[in-house]
């Protein structure tokens, strides 16, 4: 049983690789993960505003808005309140690196044009193996078209490209007004790997305080409908490779996104319920399941359910809309 899989250009030794989480932040957990199964580890993200405020600088696209509320700018945590600060984040790679003998890939969150990209080659010579991008940004200005919010996505990984040498993965969001084009963008850019998709956490309100207040939940299995559909959609069109993220929970989850033409299959949510071991419990289970059909390798599997594949390519577009509605049945 062949499970080695080729991700942005890194050779891993299977398709499961846990995404970036609170677990990362342990060297402990990060050799549990490891000693689990995991075939490479993306580290939790080291964001812009940590390193912003410690040099004392912040972009524009940051700060826009604040200056209508003095309420907004309390939502900035205070320094002590992230993660690791830049300099232990870098000492982090480094140690993570000596104590484990799989790819390591570092994370950087952010979004303007600012001095936080010098850490990218800053996390190359910790000792990462690759780099994920994370442009976390919500469009709130009217003032700004497509393109512009296009463009801030194509500037950072040309920047990023252009000072270091180890590949770089874009983590994407959905909702791009147009997702395939996007992706042809990124990749024709030089984008190693594309990373779909991120999950916003939305605020909630609390009415008793009339307070806007951060929730984190969980995802579930259900999620990964989303990127399913879109890395179905985009295999065979893109040279860069392709992780799948949200809604990864079993190996069910992950062979559909192995064989919708995901490179590998990234797991958060479920790690953060069910501890690092869970990487084993899907690994197991995803063998039984290949040798119960008489696959032989990944490889094998990669792209077989894409829409290019499949009998009928329209289930991944709006020629299928009508007929999922008209497939429900109401019981009364």
């Amino acid at each position: 049983m062949d499970l080695t899989t080729t991700y942005m250009g890194l050779q891993l030794k299977n398709p499961i690789v846990p995404s970036a989480s609170p677990l990362s932040r342990d060297l402990d957990n990060i050799k549990r993960m490891e000693d689990a199964g995991a075939s490479a580890i993306v580290m939790y993200s080291l964001f812009e505003e940590q390193i912003v405020h410690e040099q004392k600088e912040m972009d524009h696209f940051l700060m826009q808005g604040t200056e209508s509320y003095q309420e907004a700018l309390s939502y900035f945590p205070e320094a002590e309140e992230y993660n690791l600060g830049p300099d232990e984040y870098l000492e982090h790679i480094s140690a993570a690196k000596k104590a484990t003998q799989i790819p390591i890939i570092g994370s950087l969150n952010g979004v303007s044009a600012g001095g936080w990209m010098e850490y990218a080659k800053k996390i190359e010579d910790a000792g990462a193996d690759g780099l994920e991008l994370n442009v976390y940004y919500i469009p709130t200005d009217a003032q700004h078209d497509a393109t512009a919010i296009e463009n801030i996505y194509l500037e950072d990984l040309t920047r990023i490209k252009d000072s270091i040498g180890i590949p770089v993965a874009m983590k994407l969001s959905p909702y791009f007004s147009t997702m395939a084009n996007m992706a042809k963008k990124l990749d024709e850019a030089g984008a190693d790997a594309l990373v779909l998709f991120n999950r916003f956490y939305q605020p909630d309100f609390d009415l008793e305080e009339l307070e806007v207040v951060p929730e984190v939940n969980l995802s579930t299995s259900a999620e990964s409908r989303l990127p399913l559909r879109w890395i179905a959609i985009l295999y065979g069109h893109i040279k860069a490779s392709m992780a799948a993220t949200s809604g990864v929970h079993t190996h069910l989850d992950a062979l559909k996104m192995l064989m919708a033409g995901a490179d590998v299959a990234m797991m958060c949510s479920a790690l953060l319920e069910k501890g690092p071991a869970h990487i084993r419990t899907v690994l197991t289970d995803l063998q039984h399941w290949m040798e119960e059909k008489e696959y032989e390798s990944v490889e094998q599997m990669k792209g077989s359910m894409s829409q290019r594949a499949v009998a009928e390519p329209a289930a991944f577009e709006r020629a299928n809309y009508m007929k999922a509605l008209n497939s429900w049945k109401v019981i009364i």
